[in-house]
């Protein structure tokens, strides 16, 4: 019997690699079971339901342009005055949510806005109002039953409506009359600080902030009360060195500790400071607390890899999403962080957050943080470029959320699922050696897949809303207001995705 030649022995075996590579992926093209469907929340999304009070707006700015600084300022002025006056009654007395003195501050914050938009030279004193509006009404929180849907409505409605006033007029002013920096509250505290951008940051300090990727966006708007933040930090500052660092969780690598230039490095569209009051009883008796919190959470990240929580599950720390490292913190020494917890009750929304791994719809949302009354605002930075993405970024993702609602559904590609899922299991060897892959830790391959659609979905509609934004810009002379920038989403998200005009 003649010896086989070499040159069919390696066509067999490349034949035979050829079907193992084909089963293998077929094998990978086998899709992955459908997430169960969700839960979400028992509650209500807040809903403003106020088109004719947007409209109203924007024609007395397009009124106050057309009569000039000259007479605007004089009107605004005397409203700047008479909301001084309303403040000083609403920190002068103990009110409950429902009085009707915070309707008469919200009439005359978003009354202001289109004459402040048209006279830049009077934002200095709208932002006084409006911060000193958040510091009364946060004041006065401290005794309402924040579980209650008048106190949380209350809540929303001056501090994210306010902020939203005031950033309306920002985005209409030159950007040198925007400040970077305004200041709240300047809370006393005992432990170690340093100087950060011009303020006195504490260890123990919280940092909310607004990343600038499209699942920052939906992070910050993926709640009942939709907001402006979508991580969390906690603030160490080392004792005898005063050297600031902080602790986070990243969706990519889990827990980590950054130096302060590295944290500030990463892409922030804004960043506010948050700091526990020194009179919570816990505080009082022993004022290093938020430090020891801080350092007992450092010491935890350097000691285990601590992964990141998909599932966003406040109550067990085996694994931190963001606004846990400050939760469980905080709480190991008694403190409870969100004294409300955050809903996410839209059954679109809960779809598309459960094919990320999303599983607890009642968690701890970043936006939701700053109405805690437990918490006073130090400072916030943001800047005229930054505001602008943060607002269109926030237009897109509404637009698409609306869509989630109509029934919408984030697919794959299932010719992207074997590649996809090599990459995964490419990420499971780097994370055993402590290195991070290029799918994340915790994050399945569909999932992985579904971030990549919404991120390249989201990206091709915020680039035609810019294109429709500045088309607005040159008929009307000024920059689309929030609610013209989700009309023009809502244009964008038809265009591109086929879906109806919302």
């Amino acid at each position: 019997m003649s010896a086989e030649r070499p040159g069919t022995r390696r066509w067999r075996r490349l034949r035979y690699a050829a079907a193992a590579a084909a089963a293998l992926f077929l094998v990978l093209l086998i899709p992955a079971r459908e997430p169960a469907p969700p839960h979400p929340a028992k509650g209500r999304p807040f809903e403003w339901r106020q088109d004719e009070r947007w409209e109203a707006l924007e024609a007395g700015f397009q009124r106050a342009r057309a009569e000039g600084c000259a007479t605007v300022a004089i009107r605004a002025e005397e409203l700047l005055r008479t909301g001084c006056r309303v403040l000083a009654d609403v920190t002068a007395r103990r009110l409950e949510p429902t009085d009707r003195s915070f309707d008469e501050l919200e009439r005359l914050t978003f009354e202001l806005g289109p004459l402040v938009a048209a006279c830049p030279g009077t934002l200095p004193g709208y932002i006084e109002l409006v911060t000193g509006t958040r510091s009364a009404v946060k004041a006065q929180s401290r005794r309402w039953d924040m579980r209650s849907q008048a106190t949380r409505d209350a809540l929303y409605r001056l501090l994210y409506g306010g902020r939203g006033a005031l950033e309306e007029a920002m985005l209409q002013a030159p950007g040198s009359a925007v400040p970077a920096l305004v200041r709240g509250d300047d809370e006393r505290s005992a432990t170690p600080s340093a100087d950060v951008l011009g303020v006195r940051i504490h260890s123990g300090d919280i940092l909310v902030s607004r990343g600038g990727a499209p699942t920052s966006a939906l992070i910050a708007r993926g709640n009942d009360y939709p907001g402006n933040f979508s991580h969390v930090a906690l603030v160490f500052v080392e004792g005898s060195s005063g050297t600031a660092s902080v602790v986070e969780s990243h969706i990519e690598r889990g827990v980590a500790i950054a130096t302060m230039p590295d944290y500030l490095r990463d892409t922030k569209l804004r960043v506010m400071v948050l700091r526990p009051r020194a009179d919570l009883p816990r505080l009082a008796a022993d004022p290093m607390l938020p430090h020891r919190a801080a350092a007992a959470m450092i010491a935890e990240a350097r000691d285990r890899h601590i992964p990141y929580d998909f599932e966003m599950d406040f109550a067990d720390h085996g694994k931190l999403f963001c606004s846990e490292v400050a939760s469980a913190a905080y709480a190991r020494l008694g403190i409870t962080l969100w004294m409300e917890i955050s809903r996410i009750s839209s059954p679109g929304l809960a779809s598309w957050l459960s094919q990320f791994g999303v599983t607890r719809f009642e968690t701890q949302e970043p936006s939701d943080l700053e109405y805690d009354p437990q918490l006073v605002v130090v400072a916030e930075w943001r800047n005229p470029e930054a505001l602008s993405a943060d607002h269109v970024d926030n237009a897109v993702v509404d637009a698409m959320l609306e869509g989630a609602e109509r029934g919408e559904t984030l697919a794959y590609s299932r010719a992207g699922l074997p590649l996809a899922r090599l990459a995964k299991a490419s990420s499971v060897c780097l994370n055993g050696f402590g290195l991070v892959g290029p799918v994340p830790e915790g994050l399945s391959a569909t999932a992985a897949l579904r971030t990549r659609r919404f991120s390249r979905t989201h990206a091709r509609i915020r680039e035609r809303v810019l294109a429709l934004a500045d088309e607005f810009r040159k008929a009307h002379g000024y920059a689309p207001p929030y609610w013209e920038l989700v009309r023009l989403a809502r244009l964008a998200h038809a265009e591109i995705t086929g879906g109806p005009h919302a």
